[in-house]
């Protein structure tokens, strides 16, 4: 049996290994190493072995935009910690647990990896953000307990746990040739988490580094956070957010927008109860063709088409100055454009809490700013210049190192599960 890495990520999953000596990933959709984490459940689906397994990855996304009939999950990891991950949700006719979602993705995602290493996989090293949920340890232990008995009921065998800025680090010092103290941030799709550590190539060969690590930080902000915040300023008014009720004071209820807005909830809305509830609000809204257009999103269940539609312009004013996002969704031939001074003002608060949380590690650490030498970047949302302007503040002496921000946390785990296990 082999040993490997596995980062279930918010967004993007990854399983590393290592082969004739250096760290690989393995190809988990034809030849592409990286998995979108999403997975489609369509009407015959369903969670027991056997049932039909449901499609993940890029082909989940793919039959809900060709219109398929199920229904498309996203930012599984997001429930972990949260009170959803002992709930259930509607699949289909059935009711099925969260808990059980994830066994079916990871499981699936076990099977095509062993199908490209040859080998059947044992021993994992899972990757984990420093905090599930900001500031609670009762959640946080919950978390790692819920992900570790999904990963146990999918086959895998010793399970340890790994701070996914650890296993980052371990895959940059590959690249050293001295001694260094780094900063590593990881901003991924749920969270972001920092470490300050100790690197080199004398300390690689050491068998225990928990010495080298001075202190690890995190906070729920990610990338799916930036698609919130950007969905609320810019296409949620569309819909009727913030807009009033025919009763003087009162506005629309928020929560609609809010869950609309939130990949892991969106499903939430298009139970038959919330689009009738919102006949009534239309009927008492001052705008109520805006209403209309809501329920006409949840009617078709067009949320998450809305979601990537923000989503990819995020990724797009991470070097543009613009992003038209074509909503025909709600209306065909509505568009709306947005800046990134708009992007920018939206989000400028999460980039700030950011840079807070690594201010709090470099305390925790016992080290100041102009003692880091390099701060290593991986996570897709380093790529937004106002998250990194945020980051590079907080070490302004320090280099810059940019890694596989798809890639680094599981060929770091991959690396991690040598360690361990081999």
């Amino acid at each position: 049996m082999m040993h490997c890495g596995l980062d279930f990520g918010t967004s993007n999953t990854t399983l590393g290994v290592v082969t004739d000596g250096a760290p690989r990933l393995a190809a988990l959709e034809g030849s592409h190493v990286t998995l979108p984490s999403a997975a489609f459940f369509g009407p015959r689906d369903g969670v027991r072995p056997s049932d039909p397994a449901p499609r993940i990855g890029r082909a989940a996304i793919a039959a809900y935009l060709d219109g398929e009939d199920g229904r498309l999950m996203r930012a599984l990891k997001s429930v972990l910690g949260t009170a959803l991950i002992d709930e259930t949700t509607l699949i289909g006719r059935n009711r099925v647990g969260f808990r059980d979602v994830i066994a079916r993705f990871l499981a699936e995602v076990r099977r095509r990896a062993e199908a490209d290493l040859g080998r059947d996989l044992g021993d994992v090293v899972l990757g984990r953000p420093v905090q599930f949920v900001t500031d609670d340890a009762a959640a946080n232990d919950r978390a790692e307990a819920a992900l570790g008995d999904i990963a146990r009921s999918v086959g895998f065998r010793n399970i340890a746990f790994q701070f996914e800025p650890v296993a980052a680090a371990l895959e940059y010092e590959r690249s050293l040739d001295r001694e260094e103290l780094a900063l590593v941030a990881d901003i991924g799709g749920g969270t972001s988490d920092f470490t300050v550590i100790r690197l080199g190539p004398q300390r690689a060969a050491r068998e225990e580094r928990g010495a080298d690590v001075l202190a690890n930080e995190g906070v729920r902000i990610g990338g799916t956070d930036f698609d919130s915040k950007l969905s609320l300023a810019t296409v949620m008014p569309l819909l009727g957010y913030r807009t009033p009720l025919l009763r003087e004071g009162l506005d629309v209820p928020s929560w609609y927008y809010f869950d609309l807005a939130t990949w892991s909830r969106i499903n939430l809305l298009y139970q038959p109860n919330v689009i009738a509830g919102l006949a009534g609000v239309r009927r008492q809204a001052r705008q109520p063709e805006l209403i209309e257009r809501l329920i006409h999103v949840l009617h078709e269940h067009a949320g998450h088409g809305l979601l990537m539609i923000v989503e990819q312009a995020k990724i797009t004013l991470s070097d543009a100055l613009t992003a038209t996002m074509a909503l025909d969704a709600i209306e065909r031939g509505l568009t709306e454009t947005v800046g990134r001074d708009r992007f920018v003002s939206a989000t400028q608060a999460l980039a700030d809490g950011i840079a807070a949380r690594i201010a709090d590690c470099l305390t925790a650490a016992g080290t100041t700013a102009d003692q880091i030498d390099a701060v290593f970047l991986t996570g897709g949302s380093t790529s937004l210049p106002h998250v990194r302007r945020a980051i590079l503040a907080c070490v302004p002496g320090a280099r810059a190192m940019d890694g596989d921000r798809f890639g680094a946390v599981g060929l770091g785990l991959g690396l991690d599960a040598r360690r361990r296990f081999g």
